[in-house]
């Protein structure tokens, strides 16, 4: 039996020094790569073939049992996606709505984040979004779409901010914006907008594994992290 069996790598007709260099070359940059920078960094002529690849890493990016998010957690939904024809809001056409979860620390700051796509902003749509998002227990803060119904968030407790109890201009989500506004930016930026709406989902995973970690100071433990992840994923 080969060390590879049962893993990502099985079957593989790439050497696992490829696949190393490719984790490395992930987790060593800051902002994320394209499946075009990793082709040529790694000498692969198919640019299919670094696309894959990193389709497979971002697969790892998930962690099956991972803690969902507690406290205080701010939600919001966000549209995804470039000025296009229909109608503008919740009910907006062609673009991709998601849902996000942030951990609110209070003067720590930012704790942990969630991202998740989502067909609609119904409130069964919410409820399913959040109950794999957030620990049962824990405080929901939305603004007041009425879709967060108290069904939606039964087993939550339930903080509505009001936009009369905001200053003007003020943001009743502000901090699921701060991130909605980094995550378009790195769309944008290292991804050139090139996103196809079927593999936005792993995009939003690679996202959120690099930004719950951006606090670590060490490139090889991320490295480690990875391969672990590469080890254990069904993808």
């Amino acid at each position: 039996m080969s060390v590879t069996s049962g893993t990502v790598f099985e079957g593989s007709h790439l050497p696992l020094r490829i696949w190393f260099q490719a984790l490395w070359c992930v987790v060593s940059q800051k902002h994320g790569v394209s499946a075009l920078g990793l082709s040529r960094a790694l000498g692969i002529n198919r640019q299919k073939t670094g696309w894959q690849l990193l389709g497979k890493i971002r697969g790892a990016m998930v962690r099956s049992g991972r803690e969902r998010l507690q406290g205080t957690v701010e939600v919001d939904e966000v549209f995804l996606g470039g000025v296009k024809p229909g109608k503008r809001g919740r009910g907006a056409l062609g673009k991709v709505l998601v849902l996000v979860a942030v951990e609110d620390k209070g003067k720590a700051g930012i704790g942990r984040i969630r991202i998740v796509v989502i067909p609609d902003a119904t409130g069964e749509s919410l409820r399913q979004a959040v109950v794999t998002m957030v620990e049962n227990g824990s405080t929901v803060r939305t603004d007041e779409w009425r879709g967060y119904t108290s069904k939606a968030l039964e087993g939550y407790g339930h903080t509505v901010i009001k936009r009369k109890l905001v200053e003007p201009g003020e943001d009743p989500t502000p901090l699921v914006h701060r991130i909605a506004s980094l995550l378009k930016r790195w769309l944008l930026g290292t991804h050139q907008g090139g996103v196809q709406e079927t593999c936005l989902p792993s995009y939003l995973e690679e996202f959120v594994f690099r930004f719950n970690r951006r606090t670590s100071r060490s490139r090889g433990k991320l490295f480690y992290r990875l391969v672990q992840g590469m080890i254990y994923s069904k993808y």
